[in-house]
């Protein structure tokens, strides 16, 4: 749940334009069914120029 909270916070924080144009960050959610098992995962990210930060659970 931390790292959930986490995502959102630092993606927020970079979206919200403090320091420039805003950017619009980025969101995706999938679920993987193996004979394993069931596995989510999600990820949240922004690009700002050249850079792209990706945070995944």
């Amino acid at each position: 749940m931390r790292a959930v909270f986490a995502m959102i916070t630092l993606a927020t924080l970079a979206a919200c334009g403090a320091d420039g144009e805003p950017v619009r960050p980025s969101v995706n959610a999938g679920v993987t069914v193996t004979p394993s098992g069931v596995h989510p995962s999600a990820s949240v990210g922004t690009k700002v120029g050249p850079v792209n930060l990706i945070l995944g659970l």
